[in-house]
Formats: structure tokens, sequence, C-alpha cells
């Protein structure tokens, strides 16, 4: 499972908080690892160098394999914050995706 990060410009992107997310999704998704082949996490800044409320976004897009990409967003007012409820809605767009293969 490949995991790729980006951001906009406005977002500052630093080795080891790549690391911490990419552990955090590994950790997340370890039971799905053989059914992913990708994924990939843009964080943004929704109102560019300004503060606001809720104004950071983070985007997680995942390749199941053989699948269509399921992608999902999260906007809060930190980008661990945002990252965090992207990932929980992650993970419950991947369990109802698999539970209806499996019915299938």
């Amino acid at each position: 499972m490949k995991i790729q990060f980006n951001t906009d410009k406005h977002i500052e992107g630093h080795q080891r908080a790549e690391a911490y997310f990419a552990n955090e999704i590994e950790t997340a998704l370890a039971r799905f690892e053989e059914k992913i082949t990708r994924i990939e996490v843009h964080f943004g800044h929704e109102n560019s160098a300004k503060e606001g409320v809720k104004d950071k976004r983070c985007l997680i897009e995942v390749r199941p394999a053989k699948l269509q990409p399921l992608a999902v967003t999260e906007h809060d007012d930190t980008n661990e914050k945002a990252f965090r409820g992207a990932l929980e809605k992650v993970k419950k767009a991947l369990t109802t995706t698999f539970e209806k293969q499996k019915s299938h």
C-alpha cells in the first residue's frame, strides 16, 4: 500500500508530519491493507493565508484493487483534526464497500 502526501502552498509539509500521518493510516487501515493499492492525502488551507474557522481541509483518496477510488473530505480548525475526521470517514466507507462486495 503506497501512501502519497500533497499540500497546497499554504500548508507546510514536513517529513516528520508525513511519517506520523502515514503511521496513523497504516494502523487504522491495516485490515484493508491487502485490498488497497494506493492512498493519497491532500492537505489544503481554504482561506489562503487568512485564518478562519474550520478552514483546514484534508482529502483522502483510497484506491482499492479492482474497484473505483473512494474519496472523502473533512474540514476543521487544524490539519490534525481534519485528518482524523477524514480517516474515520475512509474507514467507514471501506468497511461498507467491502461488506457489500462480500454479499455479492
